[in-house]
């Protein structure tokens, strides 16, 4: 493992080091535009499908559409890998200078591709390759991101890390207000025809002013001095190899915050296909829970640094279990924007205990020198299972089962598999978890 140039700077820049707002500011700003793309994405899925891709039938069109984003989710641990062993090897500021650049080129196709109308099947070729881009960037942008957060603040890792998701909301609940904003003052025809782009482009700007940011935060010490004792063996091979363990507890506790991220994210196309509301009162109610989120995930996270990540986590799964049947039950039975926002902020309140802490506990289950490739890896199979299937896994569960209710059962499941995994967890030292 190459000692990163940085550290040729040393003395200075290391006693000096950044304050925790520029830390987490250029840890979370590529984090920020990733999920502000997979949530526009989301939300705009009807129009997308419209515009890009060819069916006989609405339905078709929109399954097009979700596979595509679904497809490209498939990508992210081979994302996960190669940048998350770069940023282990060279260290964690060039990973995640390529990782923002490659999201933007991304963003920047979806921007200009022409509809299938005018140009045929290169419309969802052309899409299918800028998600798949997307997704590549993104396999490596967590864990190196959240890799560079806790170890510049390692007493403060489950605030700092909780930044992540922070950062995760208020990216949707920029993507919902601009949603909001456009379905309320664009006509069907507007949006179907160049509405849709406008967040797209919104999100091109993001990445100069992210690049900006990380060009000025050092490595961490805790980096520095894993990178200089490393045993130079490729960390991907490493944690393939020897950290599998590791892997897996990390994949199973992503489940249902992940399903539930994703499922949010889903309900504006629910809201319009299932219940037949209004395009607005999805994206008013996607508002209001990324409110939620925004402002409970960091307490969550500050919280759990006193009283530990587990405490919060294991109750809030619980009652996610509990209550997502219910909730989908008094929503389909009374449609309407009020259901629908209670819905959304306790379900957000929920995922802000769960995954506020979650970082910082997935964090201390791999050692500094594997860190980025472990967490990269573990986190980006199970996005790729329990989110970026989620859209597409509810509304076949919905046309399979007859049931506007089904996508409640796929989150009851994703509850299992976490709590399953927490519990193992809780047994163990996490630095000891083979």
């Amino acid at each position: 493992m190459a000692v990163p140039p940085q550290t040729a700077e040393s003395g200075a820049g290391l006693s000096r080091p950044p304050g925790a707002v520029k830390i987490i500011a250029a840890a979370c700003v590529g984090n920020a535009l990733e999920w502000y793309d997979i949530a526009i994405y989301s939300f705009f899925a009807v129009y997308v499908a419209h515009a890009f891709f060819p069916a006989a039938d609405a339905t078709g069109s929109l399954l097009l559409a979700l596979g595509t984003f679904a497809v490209s989710f498939l990508i992210r641990p081979v994302g996960a890998i190669v940048l998350g062993s770069y940023a282990d090897r060279a260290g964690r500021k060039p990973a995640l200078a390529l990782s923002i650049w490659l999201m933007v080129v991304g963003t920047l196709l979806i921007c200009v591709m022409p509809p299938y109308a005018t140009v045929g099947m290169l419309a969802p070729i052309g899409i299918l390759v800028a998600r798949l881009i997307q997704g590549f960037s993104a396999g490596g942008e967590f864990g190196s991101a959240t890799a560079l957060m806790v170890e510049h603040l390692p007493h403060r890792r489950g605030y700092a890390a909780s930044w992540q998701f922070t950062s995760q909301a208020a990216s949707t609940l920029l993507a919902a207000t601009l949603g909001t904003v456009l379905t309320s003052t664009l006509t069907t025809e507007q949006l179907q025809s160049w509405g849709f782009r406008i967040p797209f482009i919104v999100g091109l700007l993001v990445g100069p002013v992210g690049y900006y940011i990380r060009r000025h935060v050092p490595e961490a010490p805790e980096f520095v001095s894993a990178a200089a004792a490393a045993d130079h063996r490729a960390p991907g091979r490493q944690v393939l190899r020897e950290q599998k363990g590791r892997v897996l507890l990390t994949i199973g506790v992503l489940a249902v915050t992940t399903c539930l991220n994703y499922l949010l994210s889903y309900m504006p196309t629910f809201a319009i296909k299932q219940l037949h509301l209004p395009a607005s009162t999805g994206f008013a109610a996607a508002l209001v829970g990324g409110i939620a989120l925004l402002i409970a995930t960091p307490f969550a996270g500050h919280w759990s640094d006193r009283f530990g990540q587990i405490k919060f986590m294991g109750p809030a799964a619980v009652l996610i279990l509990l209550l997502i049947y219910p909730l989908f039950l008094l929503l389909v039975t009374f449609p309407g924007i009020g259901v629908m926002l209670g819905m959304l902020c306790i379900l957000s309140v929920l995922k802000a205990a769960y995954f506020g802490p979650m970082a910082a506990l997935i964090a201390n289950l791999f050692p500094a020198e594997t860190r980025a490739t472990g967490m990269a890896v573990g986190y980006n199979i199970g996005v790729a299972i329990f989110g970026g299937f989620t859209p597409l896994i509810a509304t076949w569960l919905i046309s399979a089962t007859g049931t506007p209710l089904a996508p409640s059962f796929w989150v009851m499941f994703t509850a299992v598999a976490s709590l399953a995994s927490l519990g193992v967890i809780s047994r163990r030292s996490p630095r000891d978890t083979p």
